[in-house]
């Protein structure tokens, strides 16, 4: 087969258009999937629209719940953030425990002993 200067760039820009389409249509799924505001029926007929009509459904999807996009990946990377905290201890240093447990003691909230004690707990 004989390919000539323009086949090879038309064959490049098609494969660069079904990469792009292939990214933004698995950005919309993850969008859908993590989307708490839709029912799981709704997200069943979203997904049965973007694997009928592919094309179509990711237009629909992008123009009737674009605008959302970004505010679900931010809230979903916060709720990430929050758990991973949680998981290592609230994500306090123990300078910033005893500073909380001196506030404690300073507004007369705790005693001497209670600030000794937090105190203890989180230099251990």
């Amino acid at each position: 087969m004989d390919w000539s200067f323009g086949d090879v760039l038309w064959t490049t820009f098609v494969i660069f258009v079904w990469a792009m389409f292939l990214v933004i249509l698995i950005n919309v799924l993850i969008d859908l999937f993590r989307s708490r505001d839709l029912s799981g029926g709704m997200k069943a007929l979203w997904v049965l629209v973007l694997v009928v009509l592919p094309l179509l459904g990711v237009l629909i999807y992008l123009i009737a719940r674009g605008g959302g996009i970004q505010d679900r990946a931010v809230a979903a990377q916060q709720r990430d953030v929050a758990e991973l905290k949680k998981m290592v201890g609230g994500g306090d240093t123990p300078a910033d425990q005893i500073t909380q447990a001196k506030a404690l003691l300073d507004s007369g909230a705790i005693d001497q002993a209670e600030y000794e004690a937090l105190k203890a707990k989180a230099l251990a």
